[in-house]
Parts: C-alpha cells; structure tokens; sequence
C-alpha cells in the first residue's frame, strides 16, 4: 500500500524537509586527482555545498597515492580502483570503475541514506543509473562537455559508444544541468531531449584577492613579458593557434613570449613541433603546474589567451577575470557569453592567429583600456560566477528535484 497516497502537500514544508541533505557525487577525477577542469568543477561545487549544510559524499577514482577514504574541507571523499585496473582498454577500464562505484556505493548505504545522486558525465553514468534504480532515489546529471562536440561530429565507434552512454545518462537523469546557453543548444540539438529537462547553472570559481609568491620560469622566459594561456592539451583548446600567432610574432620581430600549461595526450607533439619551427624562445609548453603557480603565472603575465576551438565554458576565463588580468577568448561555444567584446575582455576569431595577434596589439597599444576591461571583468565574475552562489543555485535545483520527485509519487 502506498502510505503517501492520502497524505496533504504542503510545497513549503516539503520544501524545507529537505535541508540538510544527504548528497552523492559521483565523478571520475577529483584533488589531487586533476586530470581537466571537471576536477575542479567538482570539488569546488562539494566543498561549497559542504558549507551550505549538506553532507556531501563523493564517488572518485583512487590512485595508489591516495587515500580510499577521507574528510577534506567538510567533504566525505571515497575512492575505489577499476575492478580491471590494469586493462589498456579505456572503455572496458571505465566499465570497471563504474563497478567499484556501484559497490562501494551499496556498502556505503549500510550507514548512511542518500537523499539524490549527481552524477558528473558519462563517465560515472552506468553506476548513477544503476544506483537512481536500486537505491530509489533521483539522479541528477550534469553534462560538462560532449562528444559530439569535442571532435565536431561522430567519427567512428569509440565516439559512437560515448555518445550513446551520454544520450543514456540524460535519458534516464530526472534533471540535468548544463554549464551555459551554447550547452543547451548543443545538448537539445544532438540529443533525444527537451530544453525544458534542462537547467543552466555556470561553473564558479574561487575569488583570488592575494598575491602568490614568485614562480619559476622557463629559463628561456626569464626577464620577458608573457602572455599565458592553460589546459587541456588537446586539439580543441585551439593551443596550435597560439603557436601560429608566435610564429608570425617572430616573423614581425614582435617581442612576445607565450607560456602555456597543461598537460593532456599533444603536449609531447607540441613540444617537437615548437623545436622543429625554432621557436624554442617565443613559446613553452611547461606541462602541469600546481594552483599556487596557475595563480601566480596569471598575476605576473600581460593578458591571458583562451583559445578554444570547443568550449562548453571555459573557466580558465573567469580565473584570469577573477585575478584582474585583461583576457582574450575565442568567440565559440561558453567564452562568448562570459567575456563581451572591448568591455570585459576581447574576442578573437577560433583558429585564427591573425586575428589573435590583432587582440593582442590592441591590449598592449591601449594599456588604459585594458585596464578598465579587467576591471570590469572582475567585478561581472564576482557578482555572477561565485562559487558560493553557483551552489547556492545547485541546492535550489536539488531540492526542486526532489520535490517533484515527490510530487509525482503523490500523484500515482
């Protein structure tokens, strides 16, 4: 017999009956393990919803150096290896992780009830919807990027099953949340879904008022003017445009050095490439740096360059708008709802290093300029991409979730 059946809904007692929460994340990278700004994203959603009250439990992956099971910053952090740790096959070593999470999740059920599952990707998808269905419970998704968009289309069977697994999570996902208004389009465009089971909460970065001790540079970088860029290093992040625009630079006898961080499955190829174009003293690739020295990079350097040829976001962006520097993006995808053109920052053309360089004259030939759009740019990040307020909205969205979800238990 379904007790709730004849029960009065109140809205707001409801509403409130919800708070605190019982939350579990379940996401593939999590610090220290970083492998893209995923990472990040979580951890800074977690340890603010920490903060606002809930019990926050996240799902991860362990590496050998790390702990299986931890509290940081107010977060429960567990962490499971593969079944098949040491298979080469990603996809199979995914499906293997997936179970450990399940698992691990089940066990965990024995001391504590879970109120919903967030869900980050489609690389925790399998175990969020195995979990939503045994555990009884909404599952809540966020897509931070997809495949389609990664490699601009489907091209051959590992992005087909990737593209599957992700259509399967938004499917089988009572709510899911998306990072901007080009993420909706994307996802309601390529997917078997409606804008309305969408919601936009953007991603948040911490407030950077302080100044970071010095760091060191490349030796061929020392005493010289930098403009910094970071990420993945992947095709997408548009690193290679960068690496023309140097190569016009020298050819111009322009004096700027480029610095970018990051490490990802090119930066070996774009080290030899560096070499092989002799422009071993215009440009770095210095490989993963830690926060402290992402910070400090930013401070010191003249302006930041986004590139992207793909972007869903792109918080590199609001970093460099949070520290006060003057910021180029590539007009695409997120970067161009963050950074408007000669007022918060400037926008360049994906892919094209010219008009890359002409951004770049115009910052350094109109310093006052540049200074007012870092300003300006600073103050739209605070007031808008707080991490404190993106969970404060991520809490909203949970508890509508669970609301509804009661709603239509009632309406049965």
């Amino acid at each position: 017999m379904d007790k709730t059946k004849d029960l009065p809904v109140d809205m707001e007692k409801i509403s409130k009956a919800h708070r605190p929460l019982n939350l579990l994340m379940l996401s593939w990278e999590y610090p220290p393990h970083v492998v893209g700004g995923l990472s990040r994203h979580v951890y800074g959603l977690s340890v603010h919803l920490a903060e606002l009250g809930h019990e926050v439990h996240v799902v991860s992956l362990q590496r050998d150096d790390l702990l299986p099971y931890e509290i940081i910053n107010g977060v429960h952090v567990h962490r499971v290896k593969p079944l098949n740790e040491q298979d080469e096959d990603f996809l199979s070593w995914i499906g293997g992780l997936n179970l450990a999470m399940a698992y691990k999740v089940e066990k965990l059920t024995d001391e504590y009830h879970f109120s919903l599952i967030h869900a980050h990707d489609w690389l925790v998808g399998t175990a969020a919807i195995a979990l939503k269905k045994s555990l009884s419970i909404p599952l809540l998704a966020t897509i931070h990027a997809t495949e389609h968009g990664r490699n601009n289309g489907i091209h051959n069977k590992m992005q087909e099953f990737i593209h599957r697994k992700e259509q399967q999570l938004i499917t089988e996902a009572d709510q899911v949340i998306v990072c901007s208004e080009y993420m909706v389009d994307e996802v309601t465009s390529i997917f078997d879904t409606v804008a309305e089971k969408l919601a936009i909460i953007p991603n948040g970065v911490d407030l950077l008022p302080k100044r970071e001790s010095a760091v060191e540079l490349p030796q061929n970088l020392h005493n010289k003017k930098y403009i910094f860029s970071m990420g993945r290093i992947v095709k997408e992040k548009g690193f290679e445009t960068v690496m023309e625009a140097a190569e016009i630079a020298k050819d111009l006898k322009l004096e700027y050095s480029f610095v970018i961080a990051g490490k990802g499955p090119m930066l070996e190829t774009y080290r030899k490439l560096i070499k092989e174009r002799q422009l071993d003293d215009m440009i770095a690739f210095i490989g993963f740096i830690s926060e402290q020295q992402r910070n400090a990079l930013i401070q010191n350097c003249e302006m930041v360059v986004v590139p992207s040829l793909y972007e869903p976001f792109g918080i590199v962006a609001l970093e460099s708008m949070a520290l006060g520097k003057p910021t180029i993006v590539s007009k695409t995808g997120g970067l161009k709802g963050i950074v408007k053109h000669l007022q918060t920052g400037m926008l360049m053309a994906p892919g094209d290093a010219k008009s890359l360089l002409e951004q770049i004259l115009f910052l350094s030939e109109n310093p006052e300029k540049a200074a007012d759009m870092a300003i300006q740019g600073q103050q739209v990040m605070k007031s808008l991409y707080s991490w404190k307020r993106v969970a404060m909205e991520t809490s909203r969205m949970i508890e509508d979730t669970l609301l509804t979800k009661l709603i239509d238990i009632k309406e049965r």
